[in-house]
């Protein structure tokens, strides 16, 4: 999606121009995998290149699909052009000063962090001397706001990538059994403003200044409704916040088809879109067509998937999903109905009760 991900960031170079915005927040996984490929880097290397010959300041974080490590490479050469990427974690967490008609902003740059990365960052620490390393997620991070000492009579700005409990999640996202990575947005109570990775969908957490912006692009089937957009985000003196979202437009949009074979295939049902678009195609004849995939591919040339609707399909979930039942334990299939009723998974405390219940009923 190399194409389809520059003309996204032209789009956003022209956002940044239009907004007259001082400076351009990048919350992490700027790549898929921690060793991205030379085309990803280049792109990422021209997005860069580009904000920073329109005098934009550039403030970024490594992401749980990054390698810290590489993407914290160059840093302090980065830095004299006026792009800023986070360090690898080491325990300290400077921040980093712009300044304005109202005075200095702070902005805190802090990487997606484990529990593992915040106690071997500390171990040792003379400061630590006494008290328990962090073990959870939520303590890890809030460990590490901790150590940033706030000053909370400036205005201060964090960019951090963290799964914030009760945020919703997408089909292409990494799930952790157990919601183990679940931060409360509580942890971020000194700052006016928190951007926020990770999750791919455009959202506010606890208040309206804890945003995640969502992903620029759709990356998954289960996105196919969304708007995509950047936040703007306009400062003024203390506690005076004004955002908006810009919408983005995709060169290919990703949508879901469902009809049968004769349906998606007549004229009408195409001829006023844009057959180029990623499609999901879901056919509900009850015979499979032979070579669908290919058929249907002569008009809908970038179809990712094909699906059937029937009542033999139908029939073949049923039946999984018993079987799929049957494998698991008491426990989980309580977790799972707790998080569809309640859009968030069970902490650590409420699932060691429930575990204890399942026992005394046995």
């Amino acid at each position: 999606m190399l194409e389809d991900q520059k003309y996204i960031l032209r789009q956003i170079l022209s956002i940044a121009e239009a907004q007259r915005v001082d400076g351009v927040l990048i919350a992490g996984d700027i790549y898929d995998k921690p060793v991205p490929s030379a085309e990803a880097v280049q792109v990422f290397d021209w997005f860069l290149t580009e904000l920073a010959d329109r005098g934009k300041k550039v403030f970024a974080v490594s992401g749980n699909h990054d390698s810290a490590e590489r993407i914290a490479f160059g840093a302090q050469l980065m830095s004299g052009r006026g792009v800023y990427v986070s360090p690898v974690y080491r325990g300290d967490t400077t921040p980093l000063t712009m300044q304005d008609s109202y005075g200095e902003v702070c902005i805190y740059l802090l990487p997606f962090v484990k529990p593992a990365v915040v106690r071997h960052a500390l171990e040792g620490a003379p400061d630590m001397e006494g008290k328990p390393l962090p073990e959870s997620y939520q303590d890890a991070v809030k460990c590490a706001v901790d150590r940033m000492n706030v000053d909370r009579g400036r205005r201060n700005i964090l960019i951090a990538h963290q799964f914030v409990t009760g945020a919703g999640r997408c089909d292409s996202e990494e799930v952790s059994v157990g919601g183990v990575d679940n931060v409360d947005a509580d942890v971020f109570d000194a700052f006016d403003y928190v951007a926020l990775g990770h999750i791919h969908s455009p959202q506010a957490l606890k208040r309206e200044t804890v945003r995640y912006c969502g992903t620029p692009l759709k990356y998954s089937f289960s996105e196919a409704e969304q708007e995509k957009s950047v936040t703007v985000v306009e400062f003024k003196e203390k506690g005076d916040i004004a955002l908006s979202t810009v919408p983005l437009s995709p060169l290919r949009d990703m949508r879901r088809i469902r009809g049968t074979y004769l349906e998606v295939t007549a004229r009408s049902s195409y001829q006023d879109t844009d057959t180029e678009d990623y499609v999901q195609i879901t056919l509900t004849d009850e015979e499979d067509i032979p070579d669908g995939l290919q058929k249907l591919r002569i008009i809908y040339p970038n179809l990712m998937r094909l699906e059937y609707d029937n009542n033999r399909t139908r029939q073949n979930r049923v039946i999984e999903r018993a079987e799929e039942i049957e494998q698991k334990s008491e426990l989980e299939l309580f977790a799972e109905f707790y998080e569809l009723q309640n859009n968030q998974p069970m902490i650590q405390e409420q699932a060691a009760f429930v575990a204890q219940l399942i026992e005394e009923c046995k």
